[in-house]
């Protein structure tokens, strides 16, 4: 059977019967993987709260904030689309950088440069230690994807899954048709 390979900035799509609630019908962005373990952030679970809300002395932002994944969600980690303006950011997927100066993040923000369709937060990530994804990826429990930044930016959180799965085409349309909670009557 050929290894799966995944590289940072592919996108793990959940297989439709998961069974861990944190990750049902999940799509989670890679933004680092090694040897060493992975992490990533499940980009299609809106949380009803703003990041002005979780942050103090944040300006007022009306930007909602994502359930990056079950690990350490006392974090606040973003992924946008502004790049160098941005130092320290990196680019995981093009057109998409991971995190970045937070003393200046908040200045753009205040100056109108970012704007909402620009940056999503995550609250915690997605993490895995070495050999795991490895194991999970061997047993079906995912399926890698190409990212496309219109995923983040754009797409309807509710809708990704399908959609990801659809553009994949062949096999992967049918498993989008799956309801999410089939009735087995």
């Amino acid at each position: 059977m050929e290894k799966i390979q995944v590289h940072s900035g592919n996108l793990l799509v959940a297989e439709p019967f998961m069974l861990d609630p944190n990750f049902k019908r999940a799509v989670v962005l890679m933004c680092e993987h090694s040897e060493e373990g992975s992490l990533g952030f499940i980009i299609n679970r809106k949380l009803d709260v703003y990041v002005d809300e979780l942050i103090d002395e944040f300006p007022d932002f009306p930007a909602k904030v994502y359930f990056g994944g079950p690990v350490q969600t006392d974090t606040i980690h973003y992924l946008h689309n502004v790049g160098d303006l941005l130092e320290d950011s990196r680019e995981v997927a093009r057109g998409v950088f991971w995190g970045g100066n937070f003393e200046k993040l908040k200045f753009l923000i205040s100056n109108e440069v970012i704007k909402p369709e620009n940056i999503r937060f995550y609250l915690g990530y997605s993490g895995w230690s070495e050999g795991q994804l490895e194991e999970e990826l061997k047993i079906g429990s995912w399926v890698v994807a190409d990212m496309d930044p219109n995923y983040i930016f754009k797409s309807k959180p509710s809708k990704l899954w399908n959609q990801v799965l659809n553009h994949k085409g062949d096999r992967y349309s049918v498993i989008a048709t799956i309801p999410d909670t089939p009735n087995w009557n």
